[in-house]
């Protein structure tokens, strides 16, 4: 990898109930964005909730938005103007909000599985170059923005803004406003100051359980948050969703409106670059590296694990180096297959063990430097005496395999099927209990093609064995529509 940055092409591709969008780095897939019209994401839309539960142990809340689950609010997670009562402890969620109160809440975390959505009152508003905290007192500089000299000018600028305008709030700065001009940062500031009148007045004019400010629309939120100065264009194959984006960078992004080009060819947008057979690929268990390695993932409910492994690869002077060579690719192709994949939560990663403390340090540095570009945060532990690398990386929207595909009906997500010779072995036992409580003179057998064949093969003395032990008749018929681990014993 070198240090120059990548150059970046966001694709988007609009139909009627779904729009996607992709990054891409010097044509590399990296990141994968969806949004149906029926599944629609609600992270940052901003609710009037109602309390409908209070839970002392947890120290949390789940409050009624509207929704199908109810969601969740920590203690943590309510701001301190809600929780100013006569002095109480701000520590103890009983203090702060009871049963049937109304708050104002933001979503933070989609709702993942069982699980309903996660709620802050902490309100943020974001713009190009800043986010507003409207019940916060603190002004932050995203971390990205390294040279120290640039990050004190920007703080002190938001801070004089903020004092200027007598507001008790604060701000994060973003990536973006590396650079940019205090009259830009001004015109920001002034768009969600403005933007927090309006929702502080549709909450206090709303009922109960519904929506008081929506965040936008997929493409808006592309230009928003993901156009930095690498990206060299943004492609959208809807003529409507392209108006709609000039007006946008127009009014708020006039550097990005050059970017912008509406994507005309017969040829599909996703199929450049090979997107749409990339994203296919991601769902795969295994992903191959060029060395003739391989990694797999496996994602859970609790965790997801990647595993490492060698595979063809021999390499050309010894094992440790093999080893390594495969390490430092598989470290690359993690880093992008998270990203790509959306994976959140708890991550282990399961190098093949190395010997050299410097190989491992050389490993774990790749794959810190391949996610310093990664859009989510993230957290990195050295090594663990297991030679197990663990990682966080915030969720906050559902994976990819989980937007894309479902439980498989033939397994129902165990990952696997019963053989069909073990399906055999438990026709046999059927058969057995069956003789032994009821009267029949034959047993009509009905499964799979496969496992029909081998009962006719493999197992046909075993079968014969067993018609004679019962004195039953056994018939034997393919069901084209049963999986291979489910099969029907019938008695006639």
């Amino acid at each position: 990898m070198t240090d120059e940055s990548p150059k970046e092409e966001i694709l988007i591709n609009v139909t009627p109930n779904e729009v996607r969008a992709a990054l891409l780095e010097n044509g590399v897939l990296q990141e994968v964005y969806i949004e149906r019209a029926a599944r629609r994401g609600i992270i940052s839309n901003i609710y009037k909730g109602r309390v409908s539960r209070v839970l002392p142990g947890m120290q949390a809340a789940f409050i009624d938005i509207g929704l199908e689950r109810t969601a969740f609010l920590h203690v943590s997670d309510i701001a301190p103007p809600a929780a100013a009562k006569n002095g109480d402890d701000s520590s103890d969620i009983r203090n702060l909000v009871r049963e049937g109160d109304s708050i104002m809440v933001q979503v933070v975390k989609d709702p993942l599985g069982n699980k309903g959505a996660r709620l802050t009152s902490y309100i943020t508003l974001p713009s190009r170059h800043l986010v507003l905290l409207p019940r916060s007192a603190s002004v932050g500089v995203s971390a990205r923005i390294e040279d120290e000299t640039e990050r004190d000018r920007l703080r002190a600028m938001v801070e004089g803004l903020l004092s200027e305008h007598e507001l008790e709030c604060g701000a994060i700065v973003r990536t973006v406003a590396e650079g940019a001009s205090e009259e830009v940062v001004a015109a920001d500031l002034r768009y969600t100051l403005k933007l927090w009148e309006v929702v502080q007045q549709r909450c206090s004019q709303a009922g109960v359980k519904t929506i008081i400010h929506g965040d936008l629309s997929l493409p808006l939120r592309v230009l928003r948050d993901l156009v930095t100065t690498d990206v060299e264009r943004i492609l959208v194959d809807s003529e409507p969703d392209f108006r709609a984006m000039q007006e946008f960078t127009s009014t708020y992004l006039p550097d990005a409106e050059p970017m912008l080009e509406h994507y005309k060819r017969r040829r599909p947008i996703f199929d450049l670059h090979a997107v749409e057979d990339e994203i296919r690929k991601s769902l795969d268990r295994n992903i191959s590296l060029k060395s003739g390695g391989y990694i797999i993932f496996d994602q859970t409910e609790a965790m997801t694990t990647v595993d490492v492994n060698t595979g063809g690869y021999v390499g050309h002077r010894n094992l440790e180096e093999t080893i390594y060579r495969t390490n430092l690719e598989a470290a690359v192709a993690i880093a992008r297959q998270l990203r790509v994949r959306n994976l959140g939560g708890i991550i282990i990663i399961d190098f093949i063990d190395m010997e050299q403390a410097d190989h491992r340090d050389n490993v774990l540095h790749i794959l810190e430097k391949s996610l310093s570009r990664d859009h989510a945060r993230h957290q990195i532990t050295p090594v663990s005496p297991l030679g197990l690398v663990e990682m966080t990386r915030k969720r906050t929207r559902e994976s990819l395999q989980h937007v894309l595909a479902g439980e498989c009906p033939g397994c129902r997500g165990r990952g696997f099927v019963m053989t069909a010779e073990t399906v055999c072995f438990e026709v046999f036992r059927e058969i057995i209990r069956q003789s032994r409580q009821f009267e029949f003179d034959e047993a009509l057998v009905l499964a799979h093609e496969d496992v029909i064949e081998v009962l006719l093969d493999d197992q046909a003395r075993s079968l014969a064995d067993l018609e004679e032990q019962t004195g039953k008749s056994i018939r034997l018929q393919t069901e084209s529509l049963y999986l291979q681990d489910q099969f029907d014993v019938v008695l006639l």
